[in-house]
């Protein structure tokens, strides 16, 4: 169980999350269930969804886990007939899944910097970066065209993306991951203008800097204290702080509501602690 920070009625709504299996879209899940959603937890780790789906399940909740690969629209069409099967037709679509990968990450910030051995701008590896751009725009597009034909036919839905604060401004390091998410932003516009006749809005949010698993090592050292980069990223916030991925809940479940959100389609809504607004000055 968890706090939910807004109370709105999600009885009998079925809610499609891809990447269910990570931090966010794990918590959107218990949210939207909380809520009285019917939730689809699709992930390419089926152990993970699964164990998800027990634990709101133990909570007395409906949630059930699929296996799905993001990539593969024959895969994602198998697991639309699934959902359909044991919950109906898809009422919200939350595109969760994507991320970054080693191969399309440089070892510098700067060209100035490079070192010998180490990891450039030109030894990127273009089967990565093509992987990055597939698993963020792909990854989205396709479950998009897999669970949206339902909202199509019910003449309603929401569609909510995840894009990043790397779509507003480039990290260093990680060029690909972030003009995907730029491309997830476009889209995201691309969608709401495309559903707009059909009842169907499209929205997204773009966190700000959480800690996970995934980039615990590259924001802290062993000791606890923050690396070089990850003091970069607080000095750059007014707040001095993540963002914890519970905040993101408010916004997500207001956004997806078609009562109190009924005009807010094509918005990328940033929750990042203030580093946007930040000038270093």
């Amino acid at each position: 169980m968890i706090n939910l920070p807004l109370n709105i009625d999600y009885k009998d709504k079925v809610v499609v999350i891809t990447g269910a299996g990570g931090l966010i879209c794990g918590a959107m899940a218990h949210a939207f269930a909380q809520s009285g959603a019917k939730v689809a937890a699709l992930d390419l780790n089926e152990d993970a969804v699964k164990k998800l789906a027990d634990e709101i399940r133990a909570d007395g909740f409906i949630c059930n886990g699929y296996k799905a690969n993001v990539l593969e629209a024959e895969a994602l069409e198998e697991v639309h007939k699934q959902v359909l099967n044991d919950f109906g037709k898809c009422d919200i679509l939350i595109n969760g899944a994507g991320g970054n990968n080693p191969r399309a990450t440089t070892d510098n910030e700067y060209q100035c910097e490079a070192k010998e051995g180490g990891k450039s701008f030109f030894d990127l590896d273009s089967s990565g970066v093509d992987f990055v751009f597939k698993l963020n725009f792909q990854g989205t597009l396709l479950p998009t065209q897999a669970f949206a034909k339902d909202m199509v036919e019910n003449e309603h839905g929401c569609i909510l993306n995840i894009s990043s604060m790397n779509a507003y401004t480039p990290l260093t390091k990680i060029p690909a991951y972030s003009a995907a998410k730029a491309g997830i932003s476009n889209f995201t516009q691309w969608l709401a203008t495309h559903f707009a006749g059909t009842n169907i809005r499209c929205n997204a949010i773009a966190p700000g800097f959480l800690v996970s698993a995934q980039n615990k090592a590259l924001l802290f050292n062993e000791d606890g204290t923050p690396t070089a980069r990850s003091a970069k990223i607080l000095n750059s916030t007014p707040t001095h702080r993540f963002v914890d991925a519970d905040e993101l809940l408010g916004a997500t479940l207001f956004l997806c509501d078609d009562k109190a959100a009924s005009a807010i389609t094509g918005v990328v809504l940033p929750i990042d602690c203030g580093f946007s607004s930040y000038s270093g000055v």
